[in-house]
């Protein structure tokens, strides 16, 4: 009998109003997460990843946001008409997020040890003590050294890749079943990036925790990553296993992201990127979406918009090249 997944997303979108009306910022993604699985999430900045994670965690401002349709099943339960109180249980206990730059996510005027018992307190209904042991336990499972110590301390007190461990104890301290990761690494150097996601998937093996990494970064996918959804003006343009993106990609938008990466092997006058930038989140009403930045486009991409096709087992497409492969 196969497992239910932790996260079934299901035709979920999530639009904003102003005075020009309803702008799609997520446009019907769905996808799933599975028990310790690290699913990747990536694209260019504006692309929607972002407000994915918020829609997930029912953390879009509203107004002007608003999720306008679609399901998030969590754990099979149906997330969007949940109320503000239900969602602060299921916050923390089942579903947590490390945002990208940790010194805005944590209080200046608290120390950490402060901020981690809150947490721990609110939702595990223990006592000052015990909760004050739980953290000085979490920040060792991180990898931190002086666990006591750092708990009396203030968030200005510690370097950015120690800020991001304590944002990552925090996120776990209440065994969530999945967590969504924002970018975890991009404010840190490359050492401690490295040092981060080497952590992260230690401790998604050690705790089985199910993992969505946001990140425009490809290196992150293929270092962590074991399944990655591409995304383009708010919709999922490929979905496949890690190997299969980076050994066969078939969007046109995913070939053009590999061929932007620079290889040290070769010596180039001019780095590749792909033409044209992102374009605004509503400014296409029809057709494709890459349409206009797509050296493969023809007449249909400008008039029809393809569904996702199945271009093999597990790996999905939203281009007409791909049709023979049938609809998903």
């Amino acid at each position: 009998m196969t497992q239910a997944p932790v996260l079934d997303v299901k035709e979920l979108k999530t639009s904003f109003f102003s005075s020009d009306g309803e702008v799609p910022a997520v446009d019907n993604i769905s996808f799933s997460v599975n028990k310790g699985e690290i699913l990747g999430i990536v694209g260019e900045s504006g692309c929607g990843k972002s407000v994915t994670s918020l829609s997930i965690m029912k953390l879009i401002p509203q107004p002007p946001g608003k999720i306008v349709g679609g399901e998030i099943l969590l754990n099979g339960e149906d997330i969007v008409p949940a109320s503000e109180k239900r969602m602060r249980e299921i916050r923390g206990n089942d579903i947590a997020m490390i945002f990208q730059e940790p010194m805005t996510s944590l209080n200046p005027l608290f120390t950490i040890g402060n901020q981690l018992v809150e947490g721990i307190i609110l939702h595990k209904k223990v006592n000052k003590k015990e909760a004050f042991k739980i953290g000085v336990e979490m920040l060792k499972l991180v990898g931190l050294p002086r666990a006591e110590q750092i708990m009396k301390e203030y968030p200005h007190q510690l370097s950015g890749g120690m800020r991001q461990r304590v944002m990552i104890a925090m996120a776990l301290s209440c065994d969530p079943k999945l967590l969504i990761a924002d970018e975890p690494t991009t404010a840190l150097d490359v050492t401690i990036q490295a040092q981060i996601l080497s952590l992260m998937k230690n401790l998604n093996k050690k705790l089985d925790t199910a993992i969505i990494m946001i990140t425009h970064d490809l290196g992150v996918v293929a270092e962590v990553c074991q399944r990655v959804i591409v995304m383009y003006a708010g919709k999922v343009v490929e979905e496949a296993s890690v190997r299969d993106i980076f050994k066969n990609p078939k969007h046109p938008y995913t070939v053009g992201l590999l061929e932007s990466i620079p290889d040290v092997r070769e010596k180039k006058e001019r780095l590749y990127s792909i033409p044209g930038n992102v374009p605004k989140p509503g400014a296409i009403k029809q057709g494709c979406r890459f349409a206009a930045r797509c050296a493969n486009v023809h007449d249909r991409c400008f008039v029809e918009d393809p569904p996702l096709y199945k271009a093999a087992d597990g790996h999905h497409v939203r281009c007409f090249l791909h049709a023979a492969g049938g609809e998903n």
